[in-house]
């Protein structure tokens, strides 16, 4: 069976229809042979006939399995079916021409795995998704305002303020929310690892990405606009799974 160019999975579970709608939409309008994955982690289905398209292949987990298992459901069926896989968000939105822009990149350079655009909030400001890779004490001052100013530079060296972010580099690790990698490159890794619930998973694969002596690359010439939920500084329960995923990173990956 002929592959299709770009396969691509988004999570479901609590959405606002109108970002998940538009999201959905966006991948669409890509002129060039696709599927999506929808892959519904709630107990009652709650997507089920609610997207329908040709190219839309619709899931049911049943449960939460997490951000990561869940985007490691379709392993199997994206190894023989495309030949570029994009980990997408469901609060993302982005021109058609921005998948297509990166597949043209991606092609380009044999060396690279995963390849990410620039990330604004909705009202057209920068949002940081390209850092370092994280230390225990920038975490922490991240989340305790007590700790920010004593530990700015940290925070600061984290976020590569020192380097031109309208220009590509390759970073150490990109924010998960829209991650195009080749699909052959994906399924080496394994995917992500299950180990995280939730938050980590998206630094522990750029880890993997590190190990295959693979690179990632951020291109900010292309955009797209993503409605950064932030949760785990709102919500005590995600606060510590973010934390619990936080000690499972540097357990597997040493502290420092």
């Amino acid at each position: 069976m002929k592959k299709v160019e770009i396969s691509a999975s988004v999570v479901l579970y609590h959405e606002n229809l109108e970002e998940l709608s538009n999201t959905i939409q966006c991948f669409l309008n890509v002129d060039i042979s696709k599927k999506l994955y929808l892959i519904d982690n709630t107990d009652d289905a709650r997507f089920k006939g609610l997207f329908t398209n040709d190219d839309i292949i619709y899931i049911q987990n049943g449960k939460n399995l997490g951000f990561g298992a869940g985007h490691n459901v379709i392993l199997n069926q994206i190894e023989n079916d495309s030949k570029y896989h994009l980990i997408l968000n469901p609060d993302v939105n982005f021109e058609s021409r921005v998948i297509i822009n990166l597949i043209d990149k991606l092609k380009k350079h044999e060396m690279v795995s995963m390849i990410a655009p620039k990330v604004l909030f909705p009202d057209g400001t920068f949002q940081n998704s390209c850092r370092r890779y994280p230390r225990i004490i920038e975490l922490l001052a991240r989340r305790f305002n007590l700790l920010q100013s004593i530990f700015k530079k940290n925070i600061s060296k984290g976020k590569y303020t020192d380097k031109d972010l309208d220009a590509s580099f390759f970073a150490e690790y990109i924010t998960g929310c829209f991650h195009l990698y080749k699909t052959d490159d994906f399924v080496k890794l394994g995917g992500f690892d299950e180990r995280y619930f939730l938050y980590m998973e998206d630094v522990d694969i750029c880890k993997k990405i590190q190990k295959l002596d693979k690179l990632k690359l951020y291109y900010p010439k292309e955009e797209i606009r993503h409605v950064l939920k932030q949760g785990s500084s709102k919500n005590n329960k995600l606060f510590f799974i973010h934390t619990f995923s936080a000690i499972k990173y540097f357990l597997k990956w040493g502290f420092r």
